[in-house]
């Protein structure tokens, strides 16, 4: 049996796989807080997600005892660039700085506009990536800043919980502005210009390899044997990707959660950071992935629900099965900025267009507009650099509601495939990491797609239309952002 972490930004979810990768069970812990202290911050306790981490193990031990004492490996997942600080006991030395936190905007493009960064990791530097993060501590929180001893991902933290290791893996150490993307390892050079050194850093493995073993003390708890292996893992998306298969060249998925993603692997490194793609390292040895990335996917119709008073399957609800064209009211989904393609932490969202015709479905059609908008900015910037997709599998919370599904086809004009009825996500893909780190089985026989139960294609009749109101939509950022 194997065991999937995945420490995601809501909460954590536990999967248990057998080494035919049937899913035999999973669970999750209660909600993870996030703080909110001031405009653009977003924090979290790391004491919560292994809260949420031990919930998760008990149910999930308590449903399927006997399969659970038999788990040999741990994969792990997480939501990536967080920045867990940890002092020379291993102690937690403030919150989490988390991937949405903004705050570091101005530290961001200082660090960008030095020619290094970009040359070496291949990535702008994004307000929310870690470095940043620890450049900003470093400025306004200096009694942290020096007894800073391990800068730790989430998922790290988790690791450090469950082994004792301080170690991390490329696709997620991709995500801090440090690695140099192409050699795969931490770049001295880009963490002396945040003044720090890579005795800071954890040591670093490919994602399907051993990476610890469980500490006495919680196999004993939760009744497992010795050795448990634990593998390197993955960030999020590079995990989502493996529970999806799409670790080989031209296949790529699109993921409606929290946030939305557009991601496609790839055979060999190819940055461009000019676009505000992602190239990133996957979790794979000799592998890497572009991404683009917008910051509300499914948190814009959350945040529509709460404004609104309904639940967001209501409000998916009154659009009916049948998508309809775009209206005159449009959608800027920028509500904790954006990242690709305008890397704009201080942007911010609206409505246009607005009239006294303008009720709540045609709000909720703008709302799931806006994003399948932003996700087509996103195609058109992995095109940019140098990729060119056929179709993509959605997947994510988002990807239940058909009509939006409808919309993303039409609006990047490609197939998008439905898997069969399972659970290919974040923690699957960390459990098939589990398996290959403890069986050392070829990570490409493991990391198969699954099975295509609907394709749903571009509506032929609407692409005319989706077209007219995406290149509207493009020129109202530049207007917004004037007024700002």
């Amino acid at each position: 049996m194997y065991l999937g972490i995945d420490l995601g930004t809501s909460g954590v979810k536990a999967m248990l796989i057998d080494g035919d990768q049937r899913v035999v069970g999973s669970a999750s812990g209660r909600d993870v807080e996030t703080a909110r202290l001031h405009a653009g911050w977003s924090e979290q306790d790391p004491a919560d997600w292994i809260r949420a981490t031990e919930e998760a193990i008990a149910s999930l031990r308590a449903a399927h005892p006997a399969e659970f004492s038999a788990v040999r490996g741990i994969g792990l997942s997480g939501h990536m660039h967080g920045a867990t600080l940890v002092d020379a006991d291993d102690r937690v030395l403030r919150p989490c700085i988390m991937w949405n936190d903004t705050r570091s905007h101005r530290e961001a493009a200082a660090l960008d506009a030095d020619p290094r960064f970009r040359k070496i990791t291949g990535n702008i530097v994004f307000p929310g990536f870690t470095a940043p993060k620890l450049a900003w501590v470093k400025n306004n929180e200096p009694d942290t800043f020096a007894k800073v001893r391990w800068v730790l991902l989430p998922k790290d933290y988790l690791r450090l919980w469950l082994t004792g290791e301080h170690l991390s893996e490329m696709s997620d150490s991709a995500g801090t502005s440090w690695l140099d993307t192409g050699a795969r390892k931490w770049s001295a050079e880009l963490l002396a210009a945040t003044d720090l050194e890579e005795r800071q850093m954890p040591g670093l493995v490919e994602g399907t390899e051993p990476a610890g073993t469980l500490r006495p003390e919680l196999s004993s708890k939760w009744g497992l044997g010795e050795g448990v292996v634990v593998a390197g893992g993955a960030g999020d998306n590079a995990a989502s990707a493996c529970g999806m298969g799409t670790v080989r060249e031209g296949t790529a998925f699109v993921s409606l959660g929290t946030s939305g993603v557009l991601f496609a692997a790839n055979a060999s490194y190819l940055p461009n950071p000019e676009s505000a793609v992602h190239a990133f390292c996957h979790a794979l040895p000799n592998t890497w992935h572009q991404m683009g990335v917008i910051l509300s996917a499914t948190d814009a119709l959350n945040w529509h629900s709460r404004v609104t008073g309904a639940s967001a399957a209501d409000l998916t609800k009154e659009l009916g099965e049948v998508l309809k064209a775009p209206s005159s009211v449009t959608f800027l989904p920028y509500l904790s900025g954006e990242r690709t393609p305008h890397n704009d932490a201080a942007i911010r969202g609206a409505f246009l267009g607005l009239g006294h015709e303008s009720g709540r479905p045609v709000l909720t059609q703008a709302v799931l507009e806006g994003v399948s908008f932003a996700l087509r900015d996103n195609l058109e910037a992995l095109k940019s650099a140098g990729t060119r997709l056929s179709r993509v599998t959605a997947i994510g919370g988002g990807s239940r509601s058909h009509y939006w599904l409808k919309s993303i086809a039409t609006a990047l004009n490609l197939p998008v495939d439905l898997p069969a009825d399972g659970d290919f996500g974040a923690a699957f893909g960390a459990a098939r990491l589990g398996l290959i780190a403890a069986t050392g089985a070829n990570p490409t026989e493991v990391l198969t797609a699954p099975t295509t139960a609907e394709t749903i294609e571009p509506e032929a009749a609407l692409t005319a239309a989706y077209e007219d109101a995406y290149q509207r939509y493009r020129r109202l950022y530049p207007a917004i952002r004037a007024a700002y």
